[in-house]
């Protein structure tokens, strides 16, 4: 399969098993090589990473070749998080975010509007008002399928509910929309060994710029205080952004609700709470 997508021959065996898989080329050139998860996966993501690449901000893998089911990137050397990487990360993240998308929702160019969030259906659908495409596109589609497959009851859903109602009064100040990478928690931050970061698997859309930002906290991310240092020093936040962190962290949380089950019903739950208190 590197061998069809990159007109190269594959000189080694796969170093590991499952996908991504790591293969070698003709040189030794190490590949990443990564099969679809769902339809038009694939699309989704090839074009997300080079919309961000063309921000000219964060760095990705470079994408050497892919077709509808398969691609292959480089494969990134990692090394260990350091604070001056992180510092840097904060700053480039901001100028991704600076780089803007048409709309809420607006797919990078050349992705479809049926897209992934890891496993999870994702659909990228244009809005001009945040709070409105937070909750109809970002939350209740969530909401719902968690109700359908009996991981959340009745009751449970109508305190996400409570939280879409009240979203233009909790969502802050407006602010236009960001190109985010979209699926920002801490296993898609390779810590490289040249010392910078390189993103990858990206859920890639126009959004609200503190959803990344609250994604990478919500599962732990070393050094973010520096990237948080780094990311204000660069495009400083908006008052009271602290105060929606957890808002911003619905969307992932019912993400994981739908994929993993009740586990994280709770942590939802109380994440759709705090939000209402703030």
């Amino acid at each position: 399969m590197a061998s069809r997508l990159t007109g190269r021959r594959a000189a080694g065996a796969a170093r590991s098993s499952g996908s991504p898989t790591e293969v070698l080329l003709d040189g030794g050139t190490p590949v990443m090589v990564k099969r679809a998860d769902g339809p038009g996966a694939v699309r989704a993501e090839v074009a997300g990473l080079r919309w961000l690449a063309a921000a000219d901000a964060v760095r990705v893998p470079v994408v050497l070749g892919s077709d509808e089911r398969w691609m292959v990137t480089e494969r990134v050397p990692t090394g260990s998080p350091d604070p001056a990487a992180a510092l840097r990360f904060g700053q480039s993240l901001a100028a991704l975010h600076r780089a803007g998308a048409p709309h809420f929702g607006a797919p990078p160019p050349g992705g479809p509007e049926d897209a992934y969030i890891g496993l999870a259906p994702m659909r990228n659908v244009p809005g001009a008002d945040w709070p409105r495409w937070y909750a109809e596109h970002r939350v209740l589609p969530y909401v719902r399928a968690a109700v359908d497959g009996g991981t959340l009851g009745p009751a449970e859903a109508a305190v996400f509910e409570r939280v879409c109602a009240r979203l233009p009064e909790l969502a802050g100040p407006a602010e236009p929309p960001a190109r985010l990478h979209g699926d920002l928690w801490n296993g898609n931050v390779l810590w490289g060994a040249d010392g910078e970061v390189r993103l990858i698997d990206p859920a890639a859309h126009g959004g609200h710029r503190e959803t990344d930002l609250a994604m990478l906290r919500l599962f732990g991310c070393p050094h973010l205080d520096r990237v948080l240092v780094g990311y204000q020093d660069a495009a400083p936040l908006a008052d009271g952004w602290r105060d929606r962190v957890a808002l911003h962290q619905l969307f992932p949380l019912l993400v994981h609700v739908v994929l993993f089950g009740r586990g994280y019903a709770e942590q939802a739950l109380a994440a759709a709470r705090t939000a209402l208190t703030e």
